[in-house]
């Protein structure tokens, strides 16, 4: 008969043993939680062979990395996590289409289709050579520090207008349908300057030159800091020689100390860096820069600042100067 104090030395290894094989199995747990569906589906007709598909983000709880385009229960398109949109060529003037969006993790983890959305491309039009009229008279207003409202002119097209493109900066963020000359833009960030343009597109994918720019600052998050974004960019250019000379000049942020230098990106890429040769200026700043590039280029530049503890600030709204005009 065993006696009760081996039983008891005993169930304790037993349960030593079993505490450290749980410690050693550190295997993560498998992922499969499906991502949320992907909201508010729209497709508009952009050519007679085109559309444009549009949802909102979905969620998950790791992280998700992409979006499955699908026509007809088929797929036909991915697109990383960072897109909420792409254009789907290829298709037959005077067709119906039905799209869906389903969102896709790290683990391979489908979402749910979302609600379909339903398009009937345009008939064939006749030769289109003439691009539309620019959108005029754009303004917006700041709804809350996520989202703002915008509204334009209408433009006009030999044909027929069959979007609107809206831009932040130079990047293409939403498009309407040609009846609508209003826009809802969402998914901002708070406290931050937005750029935007517009341009018109006919049925023969032919775009507008852009509208006016117009620049929207969100409301910032309650207790954040003060905005360190230069303002009031203005940028012109003039004939010299065989060059042309491009003068910026701009609303320096209240930092709270002097701002010795500046970054000014063109086109997106940083270009060069601003450095005072003396003592900084307060107020307006001024830089001026000479190039070489041919009559009619077109630049993009916007700029931040250095503040006084080191770090770069906020960027100021972009403009877009072309030579010569």
């Amino acid at each position: 008969m065993q006696r009760p104090h081996a039983t008891a030395a005993s169930a304790c290894s037993a349960a030593l043993l079993l505490a450290a094989l749980t410690a050693c199995d550190s295997t993560p747990e498998a992922d499969t939680r499906k991502p949320t569906v992907p909201g508010h589906v729209t497709v508009q007709a952009s050519s007679a062979t085109s559309v444009h598909v549009m949802w909102e983000r979905a969620f998950d709880d790791r992280a998700v990395t992409g979006y499955e385009i699908y026509r007809e229960g088929r797929r036909v398109e991915s697109v990383p996590a960072a897109k909420v949109m792409i254009d789907v060529d290829g298709l037959t003037a005077s067709t119906a289409y039905t799209f869906t969006v389903r969102a896709r993790d790290a683990a391979g983890n489908l979402s749910a289709p979302s609600t379909a959305a339903r398009v009937t491309t345009p008939a064939p039009t006749p030769a289109d050579h003439e691009p539309p009229t620019r959108p005029v008279k754009l303004r917006g207003t700041v709804d809350g520090s996520r989202a703002v409202n915008l509204s334009w002119g209408g433009s006009t097209d030999d044909i027929g207008v069959t979007s609107y493109d809206i831009y932040q900066e130079d990047s293409r963020i939403h498009s309407v349908p040609g009846t609508r000359t209003t826009a809802h833009l969402t998914g901002l960030r708070p406290g931050t300057v937005y750029t935007f343009t517009v341009r018109a597109r006919d049925a023969a994918d032919t775009s507008s030159p852009d509208s006016n720019a117009v620049d929207l600052t969100t409301a910032s998050a309650p207790g954040a800091p003060a905005g360190t974004a230069p303002t009031d960019l203005r940028i012109g250019n003039r004939v010299q020689d065989k060059e042309y000379v491009i003068d910026l000049d701009w609303q320096q942020p209240e930092t709270g100390g002097e701002i010795p230098s500046y970054q000014l990106f063109i086109g997106g890429r940083l270009t060069t860096t601003i450095v005072w040769g003396a003592t900084p200026p307060k107020g307006r700043a001024h830089y001026r820069l000479t190039v070489t590039d041919p009559r009619g280029t077109r630049y993009s530049m916007k700029l931040r600042a250095k503040l006084p503890d080191g770090k770069w600030g906020d960027f100021s709204a972009q403009r877009t100067v072309v030579l010569g005009g």
